[in-house]
């Protein structure tokens, strides 16, 4: 592999913004991987459908970051990716779904609020820590609180935003059932 550079960058102009807009979540399946295009450190294609299910996300307290390890005495460098999203009103159906999550080990993908898609756990999968607050006062969180952890050999790759769609032959499969209000809506 080579570790030499090959490019620059320029200093972009003010047209990028913070935040994330959806959150696609996916059973794990070790042979994904093995099906995904790469290409310059995008997904552009899947050799076969992988379902993903879509969660909404609105306000400030969703976030995606990633942080590289190094070590130069064992020759490894790894990434962790860690997002920490708020699913806002507990109801039974919502929590049934979310113990689910913490007891598998689920692809991951974010949407933002530039358009990108990147996908956490591509080879691993991710880890999901649910926890359940509600605040003392009217104004504060009722809901759940997901910790999502990544191990992956590179960062988070984006997608192609055309292959995460319903329907999809070849691509990121988006599920219509979803729950709205604690009802399961088809």
């Amino acid at each position: 592999m080579a570790c030499d550079i090959t490019a620059g960058r320029v200093e972009t102009c003010k047209s990028n913004v913070g935040g994330l807009r959806n959150m696609y979540v996916g059973n794990f399946t070790a042979s994904m991987y093995d099906n995904l295009t790469i290409v310059t450190d995008e997904i552009t294609a899947l050799a076969t459908p992988v379902d993903v299910f879509k969660f909404e996300l609105r306000g400030d307290n969703n976030t995606f970051e990633e942080s590289n390890e190094n070590s130069r005495d064992n020759g490894t460098s790894f990434w962790t990716q860690t997002a920490s999203i708020a699913i806002k009103k507990q109801d039974k159906l919502t929590q049934g779904q979310l113990k689910l999550l913490s007891y598998g080990r689920p692809h991951v993908i974010l949407e933002d609020y530039n358009g990108n898609f990147r996908l956490l756990g591509a080879q691993n999968g991710c880890e999901i820590a649910v926890s359940t607050a509600t605040g003392g006062a009217m104004g504060d969180m009722n809901g759940y609180t997901l910790a999502i952890e990544g191990k992956e050999l590179s960062m988070a790759y984006f997608v192609d935003a055309d292959i995460v769609v319903a329907g999809a032959l070849t691509g990121f499969d988006v599920q219509t059932a979803q729950l709205n209000d604690g009802v399961l809506v088809p």
